[in-house]
């Protein structure tokens, strides 16, 4: 059912979260030993270590171009990054808790990020500047509308415009093509690898039939799933 591509080491800490880049050759990892290091996903060649957060990093996010990538730390700031070289581009400072969750927009133009001070601030990819502050909204999910003028979370959505913003309740369904299901990588419709103890991920993420596991030892691990409906 499934095949071990690459093993990813370098990691000295808990990987928290995992993604691809859009154009899916590229791997980003976020780990509490407050690094994002960013991978070949053919070879499995570590290609940028990102440093600069002072506490454990919760979230990683690339751009919609695949040339930025924002994470999201415990030292409550979420960072922008250079994907090409490295380089760190801006410090989002506002929040005073734990950052948990960071996505772009669609355009790219746009960062939101949520916090466990309830808030969700949105941000200009460009400047750093702030745009948005909605309080009172501790969420667990954070995702912008296809056209990036709402944000989906758990708590319903977040409407962002250019003199107000306004919240509006809605049950939001989410569609995951791979899943952990108790032991199991599993789809809607079955189960479709079972994990070892070892193996069972801390973080995962999927494009098309490549899966990519953060593991608490700090290993990520790519694995090809090939299966029949």
């Amino acid at each position: 059912m499934g095949a071990a591509l690459q093993t990813l080491k370098g990691h000295t800490g808990y990987v928290n979260a995992v993604t691809f880049s859009p154009d899916g050759k590229l791997v980003a990892s976020a780990s509490y030993d407050r690094t994002v290091r960013l991978w070949n996903a053919a070879t499995g060649a570590v290609l940028q270590t990102l440093k600069g957060h002072t506490y454990n990093i919760k979230a990683v996010a690339f751009s919609p171009d695949g040339k930025l990538v924002a994470s999201a730390s415990y030292d409550a700031t979420v960072r922008l990054w250079d994907a090409a070289t490295g380089a760190a581009l801006q410090t989002l400072k506002g929040h005073t808790q734990d950052v948990k969750a960071v996505v772009f927009s669609p355009d790219g133009k746009l960062v939101a990020s949520a916090s466990y001070d309830a808030t969700v601030r949105v941000w200009d990819a460009a400047t750093g500047a702030a745009l948005h502050t909605f309080e009172n909204y501790s969420v667990r999910t954070l995702a912008f509308s296809g056209d990036g003028l709402c944000l989906q979370t758990d708590r319903g959505l977040l409407i962002i415009n250019n003199s107000t913003a306004a919240i509006e309740t809605q049950n939001l369904r989410y569609n995951n093509i791979f899943f952990i299901k108790g032991n199991w990588i599993a789809n809607r419709r079955r189960s479709l690898l079972r994990l070892p103890l070892e193996h069972r991920p801390s973080s995962l993420a999927f494009r098309d039939n490549l899966l990519v596991l953060g593991l608490p030892s700090g290993i990520v691990e790519l694995i090809e799933l090939n299966y029949r409906e």
